[in-house]
C-alpha cells in the first residue's frame, strides 16, 4: 500500500486505543467554539460609500482576552474585538464580537495562565478573524483582515500591569501604617 510509505500508521492511533489504564488525558482539548455576541452597525450607509471612494477609513481595533472556569478542568476563553472605522469623524462601521472556546485543560497550576491566555486564544483567533472579515465584507466594506496577534506579549503586559498594581497597593499599605 503506497500510503503506508507516506504517513506512519501509528500517527493515527491514539493511546486510549491501546487499552493501557495509565494513559494521561491530553493537556488541552477543545470542546467547542462559538459566537457569544455579534454586532455590526453601518449607521451612515449608503452615503458613507461615496465618501469611501476618495478616503481610506481610519480603523481602530481593540481586543481583550478573558478566561473563566466552568467546571473541573473546564474553561471558557473568550476573545472580544471591537473594530471601529471612521472617515473624517463619520462612523463608517462598528463591528463588535465576542467569540469563545470551551477547553478542557490538564496542565500544572503554574501553567494554567499561559495556556488559557496564550495557547487557547491562538486556537480560536483564526475563526474569529474569518468572521470579522466576512461580516465587514457583507456590510459592503473592504473585508477587515486582523493582523496576527502576539498573545504572549499581551499576557506579559497583563502580568506586568498586575505586578505594578500590586506594588502600588503595597506602597499605599505601607504609607497607611
Amino acid at each position: 500500500d503506497e500510503l503506508d510509505d507516506i504517513v506512519p500508521a501509528e500517527r493515527f492511533t491514539s493511546e486510549t486505543d491501546s487499552g493501557n489504564e495509565n494513559t494521561e488525558a491530553p493537556p488541552l482539548m477543545i470542546n467547542g467554539q462559538y459566537v457569544k455576541d455579534l454586532s455590526f452597525e453601518a449607521p451612515n450607509a449608503p452615503e458613507i460609500f461615496t465618501l469611501m471612494q476618495s478616503e481610506v477609513p481610519a480603523i481602530q481595533v481593540d481586543i481583550d482576552v478573558e478566561a473563566e472556569p466552568k467546571g473541573d478542568n473546564l474553561f471558557e476563553v473568550a476573545l472580544t474585538v471591537r473594530a471601529e472605522a471612521k472617515i473624517k469623524e463619520q462612523l463608517a462601521y462598528l463591528c463588535e464580537i465576542e467569540y469563545a472556546g470551551l477547553f478542557t485543560l490538564n496542565v500544572p497550576e503554574d501553567q494554567l495562565g499561559p495556556v488559557l491566555l496564550i495557547e487557547c486564544p491562538l486556537i480560536v483567533f483564526p475563526f474569529l478573524r474569518r468572521i470579522i472579515s466576512d461580516v465587514t465584507g457583507d456590510g459592503g466594506f473592504s473585508p477587515l483582515m486582523l493582523a496576527p496577534i502576539d498573545f504572549a506579549a499581551l499576557y506579559q503586559q497583563r502580568m506586568m500591569a498586575a505586578q505594578d498594581a500590586e506594588q502600588s497597593k503595597d506602597d499605599r499599605d505601607e504609607s497607611d501604617s
